[in-house]
């Protein structure tokens, strides 16, 4: 992937997962991740995949979710429809939090204040589930769960997926519920339906209980 690009966009910088980063500070950047999921790679599972994301200063335009493993593909770009092996999908309805089924990769990613801010999510939701890495994410655009949160990622982990949740109909940010792109702290909420994601941030924040007791 390097060579294609360093051949065809010589200007372009590339930060990977790999092999350092180069011209980081380009106006386009390509974040890469040829294999994550290396856990599920080496145990014989085949949720692992490939993860491509185009930034445009430092904001994730392009991504592609590759599970070769099971040739199923996500691609989303901004302003455009996310597609799945070259047909469109869209997340499902999830109108709130106790109806939405969460995922995350492991709950062992999360420590401290950040384990109990998790704590609150998932003790609301409808149910959880761990494992699938990037799979996770191309089933929210899918429409098959609701939720993903983690915490701990790299820019190689979580740019890809930004533009493939977005063009699905979703919402994915950091736990403020700021857009993600290069400096991201690594926790973020993706979420099928604004409405449970609004409500995931809130219980991350603590304050889920006050917004339901002072709401008219």
């Amino acid at each position: 992937m390097r060579e294609i690009i360093q051949a065809t966009q010589p200007s372009h910088g590339i930060v990977g997962e790999e092999h350092g980063a180069e011209r980081p500070d380009a106006d386009y950047v390509w974040v890469l991740d040829p294999l994550d999921g290396t856990k599920a790679f080496i145990t014989g599972k085949p949720l692992f995949g490939t993860l491509i994301a185009l930034a445009h200063r430092g904001r994730p335009i392009l991504g592609i979710i590759d599970a070769a493993a099971l040739q199923e593909r996500w691609v989303g770009a901004l302003g455009q429809p996310t597609s799945f092996n070259g047909a469109p999908v869209r997340t499902r309805a999830c109108p709130s939090l106790d109806r939405a089924m969460l995922n995350s990769t492991t709950p062992d990613m999360f420590k401290g204040a950040d384990a109990e801010a998790f704590d609150r999510v998932r003790g609301r939701a409808r149910g959880a589930n761990y494992g699938g890495d990037c799979y996770a994410y191309g089933l929210v655009a899918s429409g098959f769960i609701d939720l993903v949160i983690e915490a701990g990622l790299k820019p190689h982990d979580y740019m890809a997926v930004v533009p493939v949740i977005e063009g699905a109909g979703g919402v994915i940010t950091d736990w403020q519920g700021g857009g993600l792109h290069l400096g991201s702290d690594g926790r973020m909420v993706a979420a099928g339906d604004a409405r449970a994601h609004g409500e995931a941030l809130l219980a991350l924040a603590g304050n889920f209980g006050d917004t339901i007791l002072n709401s008219p």
